[in-house]
């Protein structure tokens, strides 16, 4: 049984058509990226998912489960949390997730438990007892995130999770989603790509409200990243590099070339010619190299690659 099965799903906001007959499955226990340009129809599939909109036509299933057949069964097993989480601002993170316990029934005693795990989890601990009106933005969406795992939930639905975090506070979140595989099932939307590049299994791309592609991580980036060289001359030599990387043009196996100062990198259709040729030619053009070094693919040349092709800039 797949975690997430979504087919033909259609949403229309008047004239405008969010999401356009999006296909996706997601498989259990995964941490599954989901990236697209403003506007693609990210927080829309979030959305219907989470049972918090309808879909204008098409169907989905969240844990064997059709959302619009019984909404309440799936909200009992998921987890969510938006971009900007909302508050009761009177209370305290303890008093909330008490509270969010509650709302799942959860019996007093494993109320406390949960509470306390979770604020030790998400560094809340020594602000526990604080209101919820004087937090920043980043320990808001820590809470976010607390509140979203309380029921210990089979898919956990994350809209921009560390969007406003510092480096250190999403680099500790970007640790706990990856202690999450293989338990649960997350579903994450962010435009840090190299966040979802550091923690996703599986990518989805979308675009005009349809699926681009998807893929697991390690394929999209050997099918769609464009090789690249990049290499550094040693001081003095900036006229021979300027006059080498030039030269380089003409060569068949050689896409672009472009040059900053004394480094010039090499986009390349063969990374196998590209390794013996440039190292060649650049001692035929006597340059003294200080570095060579093959550049690994990135998802964002990933996706700059295939929103490009669509049309469309991030």
């Amino acid at each position: 049984m797949t975690a997430i099965r979504i087919e033909g799903l259609r949403k229309f906001y008047g004239p405008v058509h969010a999401l356009d007959g999006l296909n996706l499955t997601v498989e259990p226990g995964t941490v599954f990226g989901f990236l697209g340009p403003n506007g693609a129809g990210k927080t829309t599939t979030l959305r219907i998912l989470t049972g918090l909109t309808h879909a204008t036509e098409g169907q989905a299933w969240v844990i064997g489960t059709e959302i619009t057949t019984n909404r309440r069964e799936v909200a009992r097993r998921i987890g969510y949390l938006p971009e900007e989480p909302a508050f009761y601002p009177w209370l305290t993170p303890r008093e909330f997730l008490d509270h969010i316990g509650r709302v799942f029934g959860l019996s007093a005693s494993e109320r406390a438990v949960r509470v306390k795990e979770l604020l030790d989890l998400l560094g809340l601990a020594e602000v526990a007892k604080r209101r919820i009106a004087g937090f920043s933005r980043g320990m808001r969406q820590r809470l976010g995130l607390a509140q979203a795992l309380v029921n210990r939930p089979e898919v956990l639905f994350l809209d921009e999770p560390v969007s406003a975090l510092d480096p250190a506070g999403r680099k500790e979140v970007l640790e706990l989603i990856e202690t999450l595989r293989g338990q649960h099932t997350v579903f994450m939307s962010s435009h840090i790509l190299a966040d979802v590049e550091r923690v996703c299994d599986t990518i989805g791309i979308i675009g005009r409200g349809r699926l681009v592609t998807q893929a697991p991580r390690e394929t999209l980036l050997a099918q769609y990243a464009i090789p690249a060289l990049e290499v550094e001359a040693d001081r003095g030599f900036e006229m021979q590099i300027n006059a080498w990387a030039e030269a380089l043009r003409g060569r068949s196996w050689v896409q672009s070339v472009s040059i900053k100062g004394l480094t010039a990198r090499a986009i390349v259709n063969d990374v196998e010619t590209a390794k013996q040729e440039l190292l060649a030619s650049a001692m035929q053009a006597g340059l003294v190299l200080t570095r060579f070094e093959i550049l690994r693919p990135s998802l964002e040349d990933v996706f700059l690659r295939l929103m490009g092709k669509e049309g469309q800039t991030p």
